[in-house]
């Protein structure tokens, strides 16, 4: 349901404008460095940052539950970190 007006309006565009308008986007990344080599393999060519021109859209829902488990990550990731610089217990 969350995609429903989003699935519309995409239905209704134009194919080869949408790959135009990727192509666009993968040349301001490559133009701005949005990019990462892959080190160790012997082609360590740049490569883009990988992109999705559909939006990921999250319900209010899913997104409170999904904001829980990040706040939780983050009190973890800082107490680790807490821990690292201060009492390394």
């Amino acid at each position: 349901p969350a995609y429903a007006a989003y699935g519309r309006w995409l239905d209704e565009q134009n194919p080869g404008w949408l790959k135009r308008k990727h192509l666009e986007a993968e040349g301001v990344f490559r133009r701005t460095g949005i990019t990462f080599n892959v080190y160790g393999e012997d082609a360590a060519e740049e490569r883009l940052i990988p992109f999705d021109m559909v939006p990921r859209i999250v319900s209010a829902s899913e997104w409170r539950r999904l904001s829980r488990g990040i706040e939780q990550r983050v009190r973890a990731l800082n107490a680790f970190i807490h821990d690292l610089y201060h009492r390394q217990e």
